[in-house]
């Protein structure tokens, strides 16, 4: 069977793709593939500046690329609101949500509403950010909604519901396996409920041990690992982010698929159905955790 390659994404014309944290790494590479193949792409990003860097970028490599600018905070549920807010204004729909920012392995903070920094924006963020946003993508046939997580959602991971801000003891490495592991719980909890909808369809996808700024917040001893690691088992972003590609845009995926690379570990590769933990299919932790983030973000679904 053929390997699916960036050559491989359909035509996007006329799509219009939301990415978050799109001016770096592998929100970057998603944006420029999507452009470059049609989509009108919309980069969420938290920094304007390097926004309209990545912009620039993009535009220089595709001159015809169709690129728009929103700035958007996922450790700030006002600035979460007020983003949405702006994209519902500016577009009657929506084809594509990438939720692809994150932080990692950072030291012990918390977002501007009190969440674990982990946590919060990596989970809390995008779940409020996707409800608010779902009204325009559930009347489009085909949208979807791609929600990155990572192979550290196996790593120390659990949802510490008795000490989801990590008040009482904190661990970088498990913080973020509770969000990355909260990403995959989140998105299967999100097509169950999609289902019966039979239009939009929520994803996951991850990049394998991919080489971008995300790192830079490892521990000594994971950097030092990395370090060695690397030159074998990393691949860059361009790379990396074919899973989130494939999972947005091949006509072949299902609902509550999750994809990575096909290589040892899931390292590095070319993209395909992956595996993840029995914690991520608990159901009852999905639904919990959904309970949660409502209560904790103020956001509920339009699917309720």
């Amino acid at each position: 069977m053929a390997k699916w390659t960036a050559a491989d994404i359909p035509d996007q014309s006329g799509r219009v793709a939301v990415i978050t944290g799109a001016n770096t790494g592998l929100g970057y590479e998603t944006a420029l593939a999507l452009a470059e193949h049609g989509a009108h792409v919309v980069l969420a990003v938290r920094n304007l500046d390097k926004g309209k860097d990545a912009v620039a970028r993009i535009t220089a490599n595709s001159p015809q690329a169709d690129v728009a600018l929103q700035e958007l905070d996922l450790t700030s549920l006002d600035s979460v609101r007020a983003a949405a807010e702006q994209l519902r204004s500016s577009y009657d729909r929506i084809d594509l949500l990438i939720n692809n920012a994150g932080v990692m392995y950072t030291p012990k903070g918390t977002t501007k509403d009190g969440f674990e920094l982990q946590f919060g924006t990596n989970h809390l963020g995008h779940f409020a950010f996707t409800g608010l946003l779902l009204d325009r993508l559930l009347p489009v046939a085909g949208s979807r909604v791609v929600t990155v997580s990572s192979v550290g959602h196996r790593i120390l991971a659990d949802i510490h519901f008795d000490d989801l801000q990590w008040e009482r003891r904190y661990n970088r490495v498990a913080a973020y396996g509770q969000a990355k592991l909260s990403n995959l719980l989140f998105t299967y909890e999100l097509q169950r409920r999609l289902a019966a909808h039979g239009t939009t369809i929520a994803a996951a996808a991850h990049p394998g041990m991919s080489d971008t700024e995300l790192m830079r917040n490892m521990p000594t001893w994971l950097n030092f690992a990395f370090e060695r690691l690397a030159p074998l088992v990393a691949q860059n972003p361009a790379a990396g982010a074919l899973p989130q590609l494939r999972a947005a845009t091949d006509p072949g995926v299902l609902g509550g698929q999750y994809y990575g690379p096909d290589g040892f570990a899931e390292t590095q590769g070319h993209p395909k159905v992956v595996g993840s933990s029995a914690k991520s299919h608990d159901a009852d932790k999905q639904r919990r955790l959904w309970t949660v983030s409502e209560e904790l973000t103020g956001v509920t679904y339009s699917i309720d």
